[in-house]
């Protein structure tokens, strides 16, 4: 496949299978009642492990039944016996070792060094699916075992130590909640993640049969700790971490990214055929490395029965990204005020929509932007997949010396946005492509309609800090007199700081060496800095807010690992 200079990337997934491509459905709407292109995927194992939980809570009951109780205990008690007949010195020796296995500080040491690892990788969902299963799991085995107050087995001689009541079983619980926490959040799904289960699966059966060895429990305590521990602990990391939402990716990796291959990938062509009338030829991960809220993917399509391919560009959204921004959205406006309205969307549909919207009001407006092509529904209110121009002829600004023309036409984008009543809130080099003497600007997601003065005032400064790069600073003020007022280059300075330059625009500013800040400062007009860091009600709310949840939220970690035993 062919790729843009200066927009390469390392990895290119398969090409999709021509059969996928070759619907005779054509362009259609979905009959009601059909499924969408990516349906919720329950697999076998969500339905298996919802079962047994219901088989647990079942038995639950039963054991509160003194009818239940009686045959319950005597089949326990049956099992123990036959398995006391096959006690021997040497063996005895054995399952005391394996029964150190449940010890509170093999529990302890798993448990803290996922936690330090999650925190190190910084897999936040994860970390804190893995915290509510490993704090939680403790509270309902020891809510179960007041409720049924069940004793130690009788009729059966006791060989290891033991506390509290026998059903479920804490210690098998413990471990087995470790494990499955362990598995399912640090260890890749496929062959490193089956390797790993039947690793810990080897653990939990070791420590169960030391267990009815020694008669510490009863067969079904051990069953109910297996339930409690692994199934139920699978079934919630299943459903509120899914592989396909939430990639596993180690650090320095991009957690927005999104498997674009199986099922998935089977539904954007499916998708794109129904909804807007592309046939697929071929998907591949394009331009990652300047992309951390979505999964940006060049599509090599036709349309309809025309043999002429296109290469498109689309952003495939889902949940992740829309978390992803609520929680940046929340950050920023503890750290740096109400710099402009920070609104956080309400679903993924508005997030796509809004981008939709803005690509074509901006190309309404001149702006050399991508033409839009509209989006698809993969999943509803899930995942969606906006398609646009894909811009093969451009290169990202930064990899030649900039003429007196591409300058001009970069600041010609501004006098328009302002025109408009729009700012773009997201210039840096990578956003920024070169064109022959055209300057085009790409991701339009952060683009507000009707902006504060301030914010369009960081606009202009980031456009001329993006063009010095390539040039210098002399020669973009210069022509920048010609479209702007000295004022208002004055104001887009005063109005700059650290926190209003995108991260990659403030990286390459520092690679560069020369203080291009600085020096617009010295070129423009003397005018006192523009306060940003304002004080509200609304900001100080939140802020006394997130204060407050994360007391409570420490607090109660603190009560819930006591009681889980893990201190």
């Amino acid at each position: 496949m062919e790729t843009v200079p200066g927009r390469e990337d390392p990895a290119v997934s398969p090409i999709v299978s021509p059969f996928l491509a070759s619907s005779p459905v054509g362009r259609r709407r979905r009959p009601s009642g059909e499924a969408p292109p990516l349906p919720r995927h329950i697999d076998a194992t969500i339905r298996g492990c919802a079962v047994l939980v219901g088989l647990m809570i079942v038995l639950w009951i039963g054991l509160t039944l003194p009818p239940v109780l009686s045959v319950v205990t005597r089949a326990d008690n049956a099992i123990l016996r036959a398995v006391a007949k096959l006690r021997a010195e040497p063996l005895t020796a054995v399952m005391h070792r394996l029964h150190a296995l449940g010890s509170p500080w093999i529990v302890r040491i798993a448990a803290w060094s996922t936690i330090i690892a999650l925190a190190a990788l910084r897999r936040v969902r994860h970390l804190a699916v893995y915290l509510a299963v490993l704090l939680l799991g403790p509270l309902i085995a020891s809510t179960v075992a007041l409720a049924l107050g069940r004793m130690r087995p009788a009729g059966v001689q006791v060989l290891g130590s033991w506390e509290g009541y026998s059903h479920p079983s804490r210690p098998v619980a413990l471990l087995a909640l470790v494990l499955v926490g362990a598995v399912y959040t640090l260890v890749p799904a496929g062959v490193w993640r089956r390797r790993a289960k039947y690793a810990a699966w080897t653990l939990l059966v070791l420590l169960s049969i030391a267990r009815l060895y020694l008669a510490v429990d009863h067969p079904t305590d051990v069953a109910a700790a297996l339930v409690l521990g692994w199934v139920l602990a699978v079934l919630v990391f299943r459903l509120m971490t899914p592989e396909e939402v939430f990639p596993f990716a180690h650090r320095g990796g991009r957690r927005a990214h999104l498997d674009v291959g199986g099922r998935r990938g089977e539904a954007i062509v499916r998708a794109l055929d129904q909804q807007l009338g592309l046939t697929v030829i071929a998907i591949e991960p394009f331009g990652l490395a300047g992309s951390a809220g979505s999964t940006p993917l060049r599509l090599r399509v036709r349309r309809g029965s025309s043999p002429t391919e296109t290469i498109l560009f689309a952003k495939l959204y889902a949940l992740s990204h829309l978390r992803s921004d609520r929680w940046y959205k929340l950050a920023r406006t503890i750290l740096y005020g109400r710099l402009e309205d920070e609104k956080p969307f309400s679903s993924v549909r508005r997030l796509v929509e809004y981008e939709d919207h803005m690509l074509r009001l901006l190309r309404d407006a001149g702006v050399g932007t991508p033409r839009p092509y509209g989006f698809v529904e993969m999943t509803p209110e899930r995942e969606y997949l906006i398609v646009m121009e894909f811009f093969e002829d451009a290169v990202e600004i930064g990899s030649s010396e900039l003429n007196d023309a591409q300058i001009d036409d970069g600041l010609r984008l501004v006098v328009k946005m302002w025109d408009a009543g729009v700012a773009h809130r997201d210039i840096k080099p990578s956003n920024v492509l070169v064109r022959g003497d055209q300057i085009l600007l790409i991701d339009v997601a952060f683009a507000a309609v009707r902006p504060t003065p301030w914010r369009q005032a960081v606009d202009l400064a980031n456009m001329m800090l993006t063009l010095a790069l390539s040039s210098t600073p002399e020669r973009v003020y210069e022509r920048a007199l010609k479209q702007f007022a000295p004022a208002d280059v004055a104001e887009a300075f005063a109005a700059s700081r650290s926190v209003t330059i995108p991260t990659q625009l403030r990286s390459r500013l520092r690679a560069d060496g020369r203080d291009l800040l600085h020096r617009f400062r010295q070129l423009a007009p003397e005018r006192s800095p523009v306060a940003i860091q304002l004080w509200d009600l609304r900001r100080l709310g939140l802020t006394l807010a997130v204060i407050a949840a994360a007391g409570a939220a420490a607090g109660s970690l603190v009560v819930y690992i006591r009681l889980a035993n893990l201190l």
